[in-house]
């Protein structure tokens, strides 16, 4: 199995199929990298990474409290270790707090930035509801009720419930709990004004307990791209892969086509000098 050693005792467990643009996922605490199966079509366009962060799957327990920061930071020695310059970052959920953080602490390895169901910070009462259960049900080490529920919203067959249910499983009781708890403290809402890499914002059309984030994203990255998903709420992976992948494919294809337009085209200042 292929892992990456982030030092001594923690090493990280990853897949990667396909050429092309890289395109890594970030998955949020306890589902892992399964929870991106139904992406696996993607690595006839990209080089798609796929991996489970510590505490998560097969990767190690974490030798230190989980924060948000370490998390990114286990990210850039994945990408180093695979020798990637350039990626695409791709965050689902609380996921998304970890491609954020990465995006604005190495921004020289993102190419764009993709959030599905994410957010800058919890500030509003039903998503800080939701992480109040995850950290309860993770204190208790109910990780049997924790991967019912995960696996419930998420499975669109029975084989896929099972699926998800026995990895959720494999999540480490402390590290889960740690995780819960980073993600409810973790803001960068401010630090967003800095953010310059292309950023699109995929939301479940229906997913309306995350939609006031898009105010905080739009005020402080105006150059951000919205796209809402019909009759969809938060399991966007899952229950609505075929709009999810054609979404990153065009999106990609299109940022990737406006890049080489700039350095084609120099700016007029550029022309004068």
């Amino acid at each position: 199995m292929p892992y990456v050693s982030i030092n001594e005792r923690v090493r990280l467990y990853y897949e990667e199929k396909g050429e092309g643009p890289p395109l890594l996922f970030i998955h949020p605490p306890g589902l892992g990298h399964v929870i991106f199966r139904q992406q696996e079509p993607l690595a006839r366009h990209f080089r798609l990474i796929l991996c489970d962060m510590r505490g998560n799957g097969r990767s190690s327990p974490s030798d230190v409290p989980i924060t948000v920061p370490l998390l990114a930071d286990d990210v850039s020695v994945l990408l180093r270790f695979l020798g990637i310059e350039r990626a695409i970052i791709c965050g689902y959920s609380n996921g998304g707090s970890i491609a954020l953080d990465f995006a604005l602490r190495y921004p020289q390895y993102v190419e764009q930035v993709i959030l599905i169901g994410g957010f800058p910070e919890v500030c509003t009462p039903l998503l800080y509801g939701e992480f109040l259960l995850g950290i309860s049900a993770a204190k208790l080490g109910a990780l049997s009720l924790i991967s019912s529920v995960l696996a419930i919203g998420h499975a669109t067959s029975r084989h896929e419930r099972k699926l998800l249910k026995q990895y959720v499983r494999r999540a480490n009781k402390r590290d889960l709990d740690t995780a819960y708890r980073a993600g409810l403290v973790y803001c960068c809402t401010r630090q967003l004004s800095s953010l310059q890499a292309p950023l699109l914002l995929i939301y479940g059309a229906r997913d309306y307990y995350i939609h006031p984030y898009i105010v905080m994203f739009r005020r402080y990255v105006p150059h951000a791209d919205v796209v809402f998903i019909d009759r969809a709420r938060h399991q966007i992976p899952t229950k609505h892969s075929c709009e999810l992948n054609n979404i990153l494919r065009v999106y990609s294809r299109r940022k990737s086509l406006e890049r080489k337009e700039e350095h084609a085209c120099p700016k007029k200042e550029d022309k004068i000098k």
